[in-house]
């Protein structure tokens, strides 16, 4: 059904239904925290199902607040059922939002629209899963927070999942998990469940996750950035403007957003603020040996060179070294910084902004003026030669890292593990294809086919045309 009004009446009329229902968000099971059973998440040789029920109320709540403003992260209730090989987890109470910048989507119908039960209008979109939104000791396999993300613009369902399996196998634990799943919705009172088809299940950059990584960087909370782009300010490690806490309203024009977005420890802002400016004002002031001792004290260089090492092979180009963009950084309690990667779906031969990033320079990646936390380390001769050791390292044949062979080999056994779950009720993204998005700038890369000629000669192979840029 739609509303029959212009648009103004219609945003007072989602203002007065998002008051109405979120009256009714509390319920008793949030004083009754439950444990949950544990599964070894984020295994590439399993697709687990997981199967959503949200109360019709709450998932049209879900679709007014869309509505109101899309880049909400307002959360609805819903019940969370996990199945692998016979086992099963059921959380009665969980958050439901959903995610995603230029990407977020409304999960059904278009604007100004409720639920059709009759002939619903399915949409693939990325979800965000709170296990303790309800339950506050509430966990799923140690997990508080769960992302579900669609395939967007990558029809080898393969991308994001190749990135983050690469940084796990080259030992950079900074780095989310990420795997397969296939994803089932139910509106409650409706016929049928709806089958969203395969997502990528990807861990959560949180509080747990800094929890879980505790042996690395120590138990204590330190502060945790989330950069990117916030109107004309990006997280270049040069500007300092753009530094806060992000407050999202329903009321899109009373909302703001910052470049570098504090994710812990909100409350200790003016601390938090002060010594990221600290740290980015040193950073630009010092150099030579001084700027050298210093960067070695405050960060694992050698871990964050074979972090951009990573990056840069995959053709990771809404980066921080291009963009300014997509990464958190984290302020940890043993004095250390730490680089986190983030957000890979445009990957691999989709790519923007650099001209061809199977062929671009690995030390001349992107911005060479603008981006000091790259480019002054790199501009350190031992450093510049532990890139390219990296780099070198990540190419080698017996390595199963980026060689052309195997990367082929393991995105051909993930084809088979998901090809037969594709087909899905949204209609979209119904086949797995060998092509970059329609929208990049590099048509001609191919995954699993393909030459190492970089587009000059017909189709090419991402992998095989990267490894030559690698030539000391």
């Amino acid at each position: 059904m739609k509303f029959k009004t212009n648009k103004s009446k219609y945003i007072l009329f989602l203002l007065f239904t998002a008051i109405l229902l979120s009256s009714c968000d509390k319920n008793e099971a949030e004083i009754s925290p439950v444990p949950s059973d544990k599964f070894t998440l984020f295994r590439l040789e399993d697709l687990p199902e997981i199967k959503l029920t949200i109360p019709l109320k709450d998932w049209n709540t879900l679709l007014v607040n869309y509505d109101l403003n899309s880049q909400n992260d307002k959360k609805v209730v819903a019940s969370f059922l996990f199945e692998l090989n016979g086992r099963k987890v059921k959380l009665d109470s969980i958050g439901l939002r959903l995610r995603g910048n230029t990407s977020r989507r409304r999960p059904e119908g278009n604007f100004g629209e409720v639920h059709n039960s009759a002939s619903p209008d399915w949409h693939h979109c990325h979800f965000g899963l709170d296990f303790a939104k309800y339950r506050e000791k509430q966990r799923f396999s140690d997990l508080e927070k769960l992302n579900l993300k669609w395939f967007k613009d990558d029809a080898n369902y393969a991308r994001e999942i190749y990135c983050y399996d690469l940084f796990e196998r080259y030992g950079i634990w900074t780095a989310p998990q990420a795997s397969y799943c296939k994803l089932t919705i139910t509106v409650e009172g409706d016929s049928k469940p709806a089958y969203y088809g395969v997502y990528g299940m990807i861990e959560s950059v949180d509080e747990t996750f800094l929890a879980n990584r505790k042996d690395k960087w120590g138990s204590a909370v330190g502060f945790l950035w989330k950069a990117g782009w916030s109107g004309s300010f990006n997280a270049d490690f040069v500007q300092t403007s753009s530094i806060g806490v992000e407050d999202v309203k329903l009321d899109a024009s009373k909302s703001k957003y910052y470049a570098y977005d504090l994710k812990t420890r909100e409350a200790e802002l003016a601390t938090a603020k002060a010594e990221l400016t600290q740290f980015i004002q040193e950073l630009n002031a010092r150099t030579g040996d001084n700027f050298k001792l210093w960067i070695a004290s405050k960060m694992d260089v050698p871990l964050f060179l074979k972090t951009y090492a990573v990056n840069v092979m995959v053709g990771m180009w809404d980066d921080y070294w291009v963009n300014g963009n997509n990464y958190y950084f984290y302020f940890a309690g043993n004095g250390q910084a730490y680089f986190i990667p983030y957000d890979y779906d445009n990957t691999l031969g989709t790519s923007a902004i650099i001209a061809n990033s199977g062929t671009q320079d690995p030390l001349r990646w992107g911005r060479m003026n603008t981006r000091p936390l790259i480019t002054k380390i790199l501009e350190i001769p031992e450093y510049q030669t532990l890139y390219k050791s990296y780099l070198k390292e990540l190419i080698n044949p017996t390595a199963d890292l980026f060689d052309v062979t195997k990367s082929m080999q393991r995105i051909s056994i993930w084809k088979n593990l998901i090809q037969n779950h594709i087909s899905n009720d949204t209609g979209e993204d119904m086949s797995i294809d060998d092509k970059p998005a329609s929208w990049g700038n590099a048509p001609f890369y191919r995954l699993t086919t393909g030459n190492d000629q970089g587009g000059s000669n017909g189709n090419a192979n991402y992998f095989s045309t990267k490894a030559k840029t690698v030539s000391w």
